[in-house]
């Protein structure tokens, strides 16, 4: 269906302007962190109806692998460029292609193998600009984001009935993590950085949630982690376009080598599965609110 694709599409746009938004709160990190998750929980609670129930002990897990990757990437955008803090998240398809076969049992193709090397060469490149302290931390914390991310996504696989009240929870516990030190913090919301703070929440991340959900259902897997990449090639565009913010020209290859992987790993993938009728089960009807990772 069109309709379930163009959401999946206005879910990435919408989740590629959190490096830009992130950028222009004046705030520090850990108060973003905190306002922005409680805003996040608080809108997905309301409209997506999967999430009004208390998660399993196991959910609770994915829950807190979700809120690291939402806790580092923040703190990483607020230190290194934007792009270097989105390109170096998405390197966990790497970690999941690593840690699939020892926690789901999962052996990689051949074709999967071959994307590693791929992504190290890209990932390593991201050092190779000249970097101050405080962009070395945020691109090792944007590399930490990456890996809770993979971890994030193998656990969504064990709890396919659980995705929207594991957004809830973790945003909450991103929330209660961040609290103490963002009452801490010296500065003090303006306007422009309450507004800011409730697009981050309630549109980036609560809107954005409820649009994947829907549109995942009706859209064959492939094509929503290929639109889904429309996120990393905008967030460094808004960087750009609204805070003047250049990615260095090593960063940039970098990226793009990250990008090219992940879309020549997915349409492998592709072409290796046979092609299998739905399940009853696997009805677009009965299955449950998705996440992207």
């Amino acid at each position: 269906m069109v309709r379930s694709r163009l959401m999946i599409l206005a879910a990435a746009v919408l989740w590629s302007t959190g490096g830009a938004a992130i950028k222009l709160i004046s705030l520090d990190g850990w108060q973003i962190i905190s306002g922005r998750a409680l805003i996040a929980a608080l809108t997905l609670g309301l409209v997506m109806p999967g999430a009004r129930r208390w998660p399993s002990r196991h959910a609770l897990g994915a829950a807190a692998l979700y809120a690291a990757t939402m806790v580092l990437f923040v703190l990483a955008t607020k230190l290194t460029t934007a792009a270097n803090a989105i390109f170096l998240q998405s390197t966990s398809p790497v970690y999941v292609l690593l840690f699939s076969p020892r926690l789901l049992g999962e052996r990689p193709s051949r074709s999967e193998k071959l994307a590693v090397p791929v992504f190290l060469l890209g990932l390593g490149l991201f050092f190779v600009d000249q970097l101050s302290a405080g962009q070395l931390l945020g691109n090792a914390l944007a590399l930490l984001s990456g890996l809770a991310c993979g971890l994030c996504l193998m656990s969504f696989r064990a709890l396919p009935d659980d995705h929207a009240a594991v957004l809830v929870s973790g945003n909450l516990l991103a929330c209660l993590c961040a609290l103490p030190m963002a009452l801490a913090g010296a500065a003090r919301p303006g306007l422009v950085d309450l507004g800011l703070l409730m697009f981050l929440g309630a549109v980036q991340i609560g809107l954005s949630y409820a649009l994947f959900s829907r549109g995942v259902r009706h859209t064959p897997a492939v094509e929503a982690s290929l639109l889904a990449l429309v996120e990393p090639v905008l967030n460094p565009i808004w960087a750009l376009l609204l805070i003047g913010e250049r990615p260095g020209r090593w960063a940039t290859v970098g990226g793009a080598i990250i990008l090219g992987a992940t879309v020549w790993r997915t349409l492998q993938v592709a072409r290796a599965a046979p092609p299998r009728p739905p399940l009853p089960s696997q009805d677009p009807a009965r299955r449950q609110d998705g996440a992207k990772w």
